[in-house]
């Protein structure tokens, strides 16, 4: 109903703001160069070397220390309630920052992203695929952006899609997690997104690696001969009471990483 203020008619309406993707839908392409030009992918000859690098933890599992004999907690300090830690993205993180090579000291405002994590722009629900040890520090889930550009790799479906064919034709996966088979499904059949990047590997360009692809360098060998020793010396060890061995060695098996 319109309103008379001082003199004035009002006309009664509604501010009407429209769904955010929809506002940006039409910058698409220009998302798409910046990451395109931006991102830092493992390379894939890294992945084949060793696919996971924590295949001890996941997104939401508890936090022991070195000698996985006791869970960390954390107090507030505005209420004193101690609370226990659970792993959020730091393992996945160091994961990629060392599969990339990268070198010291670490750059600021990057952050990673899992290729195949939330589906879900709300974030009303938990991801089954980063909660999964197999998929959380997969490697070939993961690419690194500039902080400014997670958030339309998180909500936006189309640069979702873009990410994940990009990953398939570069390391030769797509996720198997029972919650995403559909999508991957679609990622397999040889389908390519609108707006995907020419330069990006495809059915016609097999063997290319996107801009930001990192060398397989003699560090990286050398990081992945280390990570194994770990896990050898982790399975052997009957004093670290909490790590998960049968887990481990499942997601181990999933991947085919020789240990020997």
């Amino acid at each position: 109903m319109d309103r008379m203020i001082k003199g004035r008619i009002v006309v009664a309406s509604r501010f009407h703001v429209p769904d955010g993707n929809d506002v940006l839908r039409g910058d698409i392409p220009a998302i798409v160069e910046l990451i395109e030009r931006s991102a830092r992918w493992v390379h894939p000859d890294t992945f084949k070397a060793l696919p996971v690098w924590a295949p001890e933890t996941a997104r939401g599992r508890p936090l022991y220390d070195a000698g996985w004999t006791r869970q960390y907690t954390n107090k507030r300090k505005a209420t004193g309630v101690t609370a226990d830690k659970f792993e959020g993205n730091v393992a996945a993180l160091k994961s990629l920052v060392a599969a990339l090579g990268v070198a010291s000291p670490k750059p600021k405002n990057w952050t990673v992203c899992h290729i195949w994590g939330y589906d879900d722009p709300s974030f009303a629900k938990q991801s089954s695929v980063v909660q999964d040890p197999r998929y959380f520090s997969c490697v070939a889930n993961m690419v690194w952006l500039p902080t400014p550009l997670k958030g339309f790799t998180d909500t936006v479906p189309e640069i979702k899609d873009i990410l994940r064919v990009c990953s398939f034709y570069l390391y030769g996966w797509a996720c198997e997690h029972d919650s995403v088979l559909e999508q991957a499904k679609k990622v397999r059949s040889g389908w390519i997104p609108t707006h995907y990047p020419h330069s990006w590997p495809s059915p016609d360009r097999p063997s290319a690696l996107p801009a930001g692809t990192a060398p397989f360098a003699a560090e990286i060998v050398s990081e992945i001969e280390k990570r194994k020793s770990k896990f050898r010396a982790a399975l052997a060890n009957n004093d670290f009471v909490h790590y998960p061995r049968a887990e481990v060695k499942d997601v181990l098996r999933f991947w085919n990483v020789d240990l020997d």
